[in-house]
């Protein structure tokens, strides 16, 4: 296990492995055993209409590969991913697993105050970026910032244009050393609650079960066309069950650039799209404009919605406006999921999030004072499992705190569970607000927010609402004279926070309202936007 990684028990691994949940085979079986059997079947296919069959995407990848180590790079390195949905992150990807190189998968969404600790913490020395994100952002100028501020990023490779920097790497294939299957074969980002980003840790064995099982709960075959309407990076359309469960049952994956209606009812109709997965405000803006686009969506068969609560007024509506099936996923990129199943009643469908995806998920609902709650009763989620990580990378201190002693994580999330195992999820016990499925950890907005010139203090909240479950508030007491809305994001904008954590609202109060022990009372706060306290 690489050094500042968790491993699991010794005694709980050998139980994983007895009963077939882990299996000695590293990710990049979905591709390599994917090519031998299906060779000149699409296997993906980009915005454009370019396809690539299984043998060219397997050879591409053995090229990266080998540009990998020719530039240097050596197993067990860390590298910055920061892709779009374009085909050469599906080729790095498996081009990295081959070569042994260990990818830490950013979002496009992320900008500076996000990029340069992620390489920071987890050593990266190099960064892969696109050139820009198509609407003006050019993640070149990013780059440049990267080198200057984080000694470890030695090397910048850039998919498009690459000014200073280099091309993606390729060379003639290479023999390469076979990967230890337990060992750790990605980083994914964890949504976080304070400004310090965690990096979770996925082996080759617990990932593989993760795209395989959510695979197989979800019903993809061979014949499932799956669009990738997400940020691939992200871990419900990585792996839950995501490109990587279609590749491991032969279908074909389909890249959209962005989640619009125009563009993706566009690719689901050229390419017959079975299967796609997005968080609740997409799917509540796709079922609000299918009927004025002129698209045929009938090939479409399920729509998975998770990332965040999806309310049931609008899950009961899916079937009769999108014409397809809905299953629920609630899930983390710490590991466990849950899906509503295919055959579930409809009343399960629409008003669960699903029950857990593997019989070896140990799940623990507790109140306050971590004594288990009483059944049907609602309390914070713990779990542990074969595909659930027992602890952050190089985060010892954390881990002491979001992990019990006999390993559970604390999920922060209030559930409670029905006599069937589904879950009903309430809120966050987290100090965190879930824009659309989009964290926004309060303290580090609240910290960027204390910089301005005119704030004393600063406190973060969501507010509820319809469309994307949450918004988010700053209430602000300042210095002197009050920022406008439209002055405070854009010094967040220079400061380079990602838009999707800007606030949507800022309110100025003269002082916080505090607890009994004088710590500011959010809860007062979000009854001051709700209404609640007159």
């Amino acid at each position: 296990m690489l050094d500042g990684c968790v491993p699991w028990p010794g005694e709980l691994a050998e139980r994983y492995r007895a009963a077939g949940y882990w299996v000695e085979q590293t990710l990049d079986v979905l591709l390599r055993d994917g090519a031998r059997r299906h060779l000149d079947r699409t296997a993906l296919v980009a915005a454009d209409g370019t396809r690539f069959t299984w043998a060219e995407l397997d050879a591409w990848a053995d090229r990266i590969a080998a540009g990998l180590v020719a530039a240097g790079l050596a197993p067990q390195d860390r590298v910055l991913v920061q892709l779009p949905n374009v085909p050469e992150f599906v080729a790095l990807f498996f081009g990295l697993l081959r070569a042994q190189v260990l990818p830490v998968l950013a979002l496009p969404a992320h900008r500076e105050s996000e990029i340069v600790p992620l390489c920071e913490l987890s050593g990266a020395v190099a960064y892969f970026v696109a050139e820009d994100d198509g609407a003006g952002y050019d993640y070149r100028d990013l780059a440049r910032t990267v080198i200057k501020a984080v000694p470890s990023v030695r090397q910048v490779f850039v998919v498009g244009d690459p000014a200073e920097f280099a091309p993606l790497p390729t060379a003639d294939p290479i023999e390469l050393p076979a990967a230890d299957p337990f060992a750790p074969a990605l980083f994914l980002l964890s949504g976080g609650t304070t400004g310090t980003p965690k990096l979770i840790p996925r082996t080759h064995t617990d990932y593989l079960y993760n795209a395989r099982a959510s695979a197989e709960v979800s019903g993809f075959t061979a014949e499932t066309v799956y669009l990738v309407a997400l940020p691939a990076a992200h871990n419900f359309a990585l792996a839950s069950p995501g490109l990587l469960g279609a590749m491991s049952t032969g279908g074909t994956v389909v890249l959209a650039p962005d989640p619009s209606a125009d563009t993706v009812f566009e690719l689901i109709e050229r390419e017959r799209v079975t299967v796609t997965a997005v968080v609740p405000p997409i799917a509540l803006l796709w079922m609000d404009v299918v009927d004025f686009m002129d698209a045929d969506l009938s090939t479409l068969e399920l729509i998975q919605v998770g990332g965040a609560k999806f309310n049931p007024e609008p899950a009961a509506r899916v079937r009769e406006t999108l014409g397809c099936d809905l299953q629920q996923v609630f899930g983390m990129a710490e590991g466990l999921l849950n899906f509503t199943r295919l055959d579930d009643a409809d009343e399960l469908k629409i008003t669960t999030q699903g029950a857990p995806l593997c019989p070896a998920d140990e799940l623990l609902i507790v109140d306050e004072e971590g004594e288990p709650v009483a059944p049907g009763e609602s309390g914070e989620l713990l779990t542990r499992g074969p595909y659930t990580l027992r602890g952050y990378y190089r985060a010892a201190e954390h881990n002491s705190r979001a992990f019990t002693a006999d390993g559970f994580y604390r999920s922060g999330d209030v559930v409670r569970q029905l006599p069937s195992g589904h879950l009903i999820v309430e809120g966050r016990r987290k100090d965190q607000i879930n824009r659309g499925g989009e964290k926004i950890p309060a303290e580090e907005l609240e910290n960027h927010l204390l910089a301005h010139p005119a704030v004393h203090d600063a406190a973060v909240v969501g507010m509820p609402d319809e469309v994307m479950g949450e918004r988010t508030c700053a209430f602000v007491v300042v210095k002197g004279d009050a920022p406008a809305l439209r002055e405070v994001t854009a010094f967040l904008r220079e400061r380079g926070v990602a838009a999707y954590k800007l606030p949507d609202r800022l309110e100025v109060l003269d002082e916080f309202p505090q607890t009994k022990v004088g710590k500011v009372s959010k809860v007062a706060l979000v009854r001051l936007l709700t209404g609640e306290d007159g």
